[in-house]
């Protein structure tokens, strides 16, 4: 089963990410699925997000969680039965998970250059620090589109915007971390990113 990445990021937080290789039938055969589960696979009409479904139920496995364990709230947010916080991304062939003791949000993107085109719809401050005639350009606007995917999981309220809302302090590539804000309704909430690149995708995580 191809675990990809196990990273601890302290005692109560892990990240893991799964490299999706199976066929849909390989991943589907050992999983129990709860009837709410199995009904939302089936009506998926992609099998590429089937099968990023599913090895998330495998990485949960990892945990040593099933998935009924898993349930959502009504704002799509996922939770676990114990009171352990989780954040759960898929991209193309690629899945992650991160569990906490405190609230996390985690994303994993393709690194497309088509990224440029909607950067105006999310990157505000952030274009002090990143232009278009930078070499890693595209690489640091996915860093940024990631942490902000992430840091909307975290807080999972309707009506946040990412160029509004979330703003990303100054970071290089190889610092491999940064800070960012949530600045909303006159509240400002700080938190901790960090960031990794792997076969042409990125993934963001921030923990408070």
């Amino acid at each position: 089963m191809p675990l990809y990445k196990s990273i601890s990021v302290n005692s109560q937080t892990t990240v893991k990410i799964w490299k999706i290789e199976e066929s849909y039938d390989a991943l589907f055969q050992p999983l129990d699925l709860k009837s709410q589960s199995l009904q939302r696979v089936l009506g998926m009409k992609s099998e590429l997000h089937q099968r990023g479904f599913l090895s998330v139920r495998h990485l949960l496995h990892e945990f040593g969680y099933t998935d009924q364990d898993l349930y959502y709230d009504e704002n799509g947010k996922p939770h676990l039965k114990d009171g352990k916080h989780i954040s759960i991304t898929h991209s193309f062939t690629f899945s992650g998970v991160i569990i906490s003791d405190a609230e996390v949000g985690i994303d994993i993107e393709k690194q497309r250059e088509k990224i440029g085109i909607i950067a105006h719809k999310f990157v505000d401050y952030e274009s002090n620090y990143v232009k278009p005639t930078d070499e890693d350009y595209i690489n640091r606007l996915t860093v940024i589109w990631g942490i902000k995917e992430s840091l909307y999981k975290l807080f999972a309220t309707p009506g946040m915007l990412f160029k509004e809302h979330f703003l990303v302090i100054p970071f290089m590539l190889e610092d491999g971390c940064t800070v960012a804000w949530i600045d909303y309704k006159n509240k400002k909430y700080r938190y901790h990113t960090a960031f990794l690149e792997f076969e042409g995708f990125t993934c963001a995580y921030v923990i408070p």
